[in-house]
């Protein structure tokens, strides 16, 4: 039986409350907003216990939080890592990381009400990286000049000699010569200034060393040719060519 007091042609008002007119109300649109916030957070949350439980580790567990997590990884990063990343690392969204670096780059600019610290948290790139303060130069650089006088280890003899004999010579056939990963040493040679870039492998696009003027002073040389005959104790390069196509299982071993 049709009801008299309402037409055929009228629509009929939903029991949840939906009118008439079929606008949706101020107070109705809000809700969706919240629900779906709702549902982004539990998605991120869902996300984060997940990694977390892949990675056997929580890092707001650990001493310090995530914060403190965060400041360990970029203290052995020896070049800017991005902030997805560390977001992986650390098993938390990229957001989140974001906002914990630039809190800490603020923290150690003194910019929270601490004091200034010696280094600084800078974006360099499209990564994060903990570098010395610029106000310290000075006092950085007369200790990374001093510290060029304290003698060489084995290891880096060893790299010296092979540079030294086999130049101009790429740090993949270093790292085949001596059997272990150079790329620490030949960092350490290139700061003191006893070898150098020289030249690019054409065929591999490897970077070439060599040593340089200052290796000649402190060996008390005129030229290379005037190193004691040890050439004929070392491998021939030609045994290691190609070996820069895979220099890159050294870097990571």
């Amino acid at each position: 039986m049709i009801d008299s007091t309402q037409s055929q042609d009228e629509p009929k008002v939903a029991d949840a409350g939906w009118p008439a007119d079929g606008a949706w109300p101020a107070d109705g649109a809000a809700l969706v907003a919240d629900d779906a916030a709702v549902a982004d957070d539990v998605a991120a949350t869902s996300v984060n216990v997940t990694l977390a439980d892949e990675l056997g580790f929580d890092v707001s567990e650990l001493p310090g939080g995530a914060v403190a997590a965060l400041e360990a990884v970029l203290m052995v990063a020896d070049e800017p890592v991005p902030a997805v990343q560390l977001a992986t690392a650390l098993a938390l969204p990229t957001a989140t990381v974001e906002a914990l670096l630039a809190d800490l780059a603020a923290e150690y600019r003194g910019e929270t009400g601490g004091r200034a610290r010696g280094f600084e948290l800078r974006r360099a790139g499209e990564g994060w990286r903990i570098y010395s303060a610029a106000a310290f130069a000075d006092v950085v650089g007369r200790f990374v000049l001093e510290g060029q006088t304290a003698r060489l280890t084995q290891a880096a003899l060893e790299t010296l000699a092979v540079v030294a004999y086999r130049q101009p010579v790429s740090r993949g056939q270093v790292s085949a010569v001596r059997g272990v990963n150079v790329e620490t040493v030949m960092r350490t040679l290139t700061t003191r200034g006893l070898v150098a870039e020289v030249s690019i492998d054409e065929s591999s696009g490897a970077v070439l060393y060599g040593t340089t003027s200052y290796f000649l002073e402190r060996m008390g040389l005129r030229s290379v040719e005037d190193l004691p005959p040890l050439a004929p104790y070392l491998p021939d390069l030609d045994a290691f060519e190609g070996v820069d196509s895979v220099a890159g299982l050294w870097e990571s071993s």
